[in-house]
């Protein structure tokens, strides 16, 4: 049943069983009269239309947004009008009755005027509270919603960056080795064309398959050695369980580009990355080894911190909230390590992170 159905069926019911519960016993007692009766009619019909007359205000001006000190002021003056309306309405229908008591009880007007303010006190405050909290739990939604959205923008725009200076650099190695290697050249071409197609395809899904990252990561560390030849050494692995786990896109070649540029590009020998993943208490626990030394422990400070490793924190916590880690630290001398803790995605991890 919709909303409206539900309004105008408790309206009808509402009034008709107030009016009745006073005419009842009247009729009872004094037995059936015609003009009583209509006048029972009227106060349903006049209680539904300056009820209703009211719902269309509250509606209108919204005051279900107003602070509660004027909305209880403006629920007050509503109360006193309406029931004066009804008292005046009735005055003149309920004139037989009156003349018969006005001489010993002199404040009989009172009477009716608070009664009719008590009755239609009830109908106002249920109302107006029901639309109030209502009015609140949609004002809330649309915040959770709100956040939402800014929340997926941010992370479209953190898993669309790709360094340029990588793209411009691997697009010079690829120039030298088409003279000199174009076998080589054509296999370095196809990898940065997957790199470039991940980058584009990152802002429309929030995670991937482990083991298409590491694809990435894969041809990533495989132009890099065009560049820095011998001097750059690397390994993956995963344990088989982990790579179907879902993480987000450009995620691992963000922080293995890190270890590169901070680490390996600044040591005279070169250096190694060594990353690895596996499955630990359900959830997906990667390392990322390189050498290299940083300049501070604040991973969100540091040179070797910087914008990505900001990002990478903020992504995580985008996704999954609490559930998922990222730290970055010194391991030992000459070695930098990185670690992310990943749970398994869901809903309510999804959530969290609003």
């Amino acid at each position: 049943m919709s909303k409206r159905r539900i309004y105008w069926t408790l309206q009808i019911i509402g009034w008709t069983l107030l009016i009745m519960f006073e005419y009842v016993p009247y009729a009872l007692e004094y037995g059936f009269d015609t003009g009583t009766f209509y006048t029972a009619i009227v106060n349903i019909l006049l209680g539904i239309f300056l009820t209703h007359i009211y719902r269309l205000v509250i509606r209108k001006w919204n005051w279900s947004s107003l602070p509660l000190p004027r909305l209880a002021m403006r629920v007050l003056c509503s109360v006193l009008l309406l029931g004066l309306i009804m008292t005046l309405v009735n005055q003149p229908l309920d004139r037989k009755y009156l003349a018969e008591n006005l001489i010993n009880q002199p404040y009989v007007f009172w009477n009716y005027y608070s009664t009719w303010c008590k009755n239609l006190l009830g109908w106002i405050l249920s109302y107006t509270v029901y639309h109030y909290v209502e009015q609140t739990r949609l004002a809330d939604y649309e915040k959770i919603m709100l956040r939402m959205s800014m929340r997926e923008a941010e992370a479209k725009v953190l898993r669309s960056q790709l360094n340029p200076h990588f793209t411009f650099n691997a697009l010079n190695s690829i120039r030298a080795l088409v003279f000199e290697d174009p076998a080589k050249a054509q296999i370095s071409i196809t990898q940065l064309s997957n790199i470039l197609r991940n980058s584009l395809l990152a802002d429309r899904r929030k995670t991937v398959d482990l083991q298409e990252e590491l694809k990435t990561v894969e041809d990533y560390l495989e132009l890099e050695k065009v560049r820095y030849e011998e001097r750059l050494r690397y390994t993956i692995t995963a344990n088989a369980q982990a790579v179907y786990w879902q993480v987000p896109p450009m995620m691992l070649q963000t922080l293995v580009e890190n270890g590169i540029k901070h680490g390996v590009s600044k040591e005279m020998g070169g250096g190694f990355v060594d990353l690895h993943a596996e499955i630990e208490d359900d959830v997906l626990f990667i390392t990322i080894r390189n050498s290299g030394n940083l300049v501070s422990t604040d991973s969100t400070t540091s040179e070797s911190g910087g914008v990505g490793l900001k990002n990478t924190a903020e992504r995580l916590s985008i996704l999954y909230g609490k559930g998922a880690t990222f730290r970055i630290f010194q391991e030992s001398e000459k070695i930098v390590c990185s670690e992310v803790r990943i749970p398994t995605l869901s809903e309510n991890t999804m959530m969290q992170g609003v």
